[in-house]
């Protein structure tokens, strides 16, 4: 199958192109045009479907951090959860993601694990690709657990991490653990070595102890500010390190929330727009109304777009990553090709799959993002194919319109 998305503001690896189009064949961009004719003279069986010019085509979204959405959670350990999950964050753009493990007995760590090695070995897919794990905890301070579980915390071990890697058929590709926790900075120097990304995170560390785990290998930082020691003027803490460090790559939950926009603004400056990556942390109550849900076995109260433990402790989000976009923009005042660095680029280079993902260039994946004027999903392309497409978009057709 081969599908032209024509009349275009297309952000490509390098350049912008005006009113052009992206030709898709099968799972790869094959083709990007200046001129629709000219691109259906090449491929003369294509479908087409035409936007208005001021719409944008953006590679697709990548969320190093999300726990569920639409009423699931990874942590439930099903393939029906999965697949909610996956199908519901195309509806937001998202073409890839990690599914974000939480603290919990190892047993239903192990159950989760096994349930996402399964699903990745599918070869049917539905929606956003589960690009790997984020296993946050157990290795997490009791201090700045958040809503996590204080009962199922564990010191730091290489023997969980091995098992765990094999349980998940070696699909954990980031975990976050507090660095001042004993065995810590064996652990930090095993993820380096196998290639799996190291984050501070859930974490009460000194400004030292943070330093001393960067050196190690630590090159991120889960959410950053939220569940960790600030910045004390003297004791500048993990935060500080994380800031000043050029070889960390830090999370920002940019929807209002979790962080006020003068902290993203602020993160923004100091980080620059190689080294954050926008994560949504969002949780089962994504996409539904106001209630009362469940995280990590614990309730949850969902109000105003703000997820809480009863005792208000932030509880995760039900951010989208779209939104995230359209906050960092007007957070910072960025470009859009800054945002979707952030939201696209970064991840993938993070993870090592920029070869194919993460940006629009001849050959790489199709996973591409159709965004209106206002920064909202018109349509979302998944390995090449269609996961997503708003009603209001224009059908298939087979020809251009009569104004080309």
């Amino acid at each position: 199958m081969t599908l032209i998305l024509a009349n275009l503001q297309i952000h490509t690896e390098k350049n912008e192109l005006s009113r052009a189009c992206v030709v898709i064949r099968d799972d790869k961009i094959v083709a990007l045009e200046t001129d629709l004719k000219i691109a259906l003279e090449k491929f003369q069986s294509a479908d087409v479907i035409e936007f208005p010019n001021n719409y944008h085509l953006v590679p697709g979204f990548i969320d190093l951090h999300t726990h569920g959405a639409n009423g699931s959670d990874v942590m439930d350990g099903t393939q029906d959860a999965l697949i909610n999950i996956s199908k519901t964050l195309a509806k937001e753009g998202t073409t890839g993601f990690l599914a974000t493990t939480m603290t919990a007995s190892a047993d239903a760590i192990e159950k989760a694990l096994t349930n996402v090695c399964e699903f990745m070995q599918a070869s049917e897919k539905v929606g956003a690709s589960i690009l790997g794990v984020h296993l946050e905890g157990p290795f997490i301070s009791a201090k700045k657990m958040g809503a996590q579980c204080a009962d199922e915390i564990l010191v730091p071990s290489v023997t969980s991490i091995e098992r765990w890697q094999k349980v998940s058929g070696n699909a954990i590709k980031l975990v976050t653990l507090a660095p001042e926790l004993e065995n810590s900075g064996e652990v930090i120097r095993y993820l380096k070595q196998n290639n799996i990304i190291a984050s501070m995170g859930h974490t009460h560390a000194s400004y030292a102890e943070s330093v001393m785990a960067i050196e190690e290998g630590c090159s991120h930082a889960t959410h950053l500010f939220n569940a960790m020691r600030g910045i004390h003027q003297r004791e500048p803490g993990v935060v500080a390190a994380a800031l000043l460090s050029e070889k960390v790559i830090a999370e920002l939950i940019v929807d209002g929330v979790h962080l006020h926009p003068a902290i993203v603004e602020l993160a923004f400056k100091l980080k620059g727009k190689d080294k954050i990556v926008l994560i949504t942390d969002a949780m089962r109550a994504k996409c539904l109304h106001d209630g009362v849900y469940e995280l990590g076995g614990q309730a949850v109260v969902v109000k105003n777009k703000v997820a809480s433990l009863e005792d208000g402790t932030l509880a995760g989000s039900v951010l989208t990553m779209n939104s995230a976009l359209q906050n960092v923009l007007t957070f910072t005042g960025c470009s859009l090709a800054d945002a979707i660095k952030m939201a696209s680029e970064n991840p993938a280079r993070e993870l090592g799959v920029f070869a194919k993902k993460g940006s629009i260039a001849l050959n790489k994946d199709a996973d591409l993002v159709v965004l209106d004027d206002k920064l909202n999903v018109m349509l979302t392309v998944c390995g090449g194919k269609i996961a997503y497409q708003a009603s209001s978009t224009l059908p298939c057709k087979n020809k251009p319109s009569p104004a080309l």
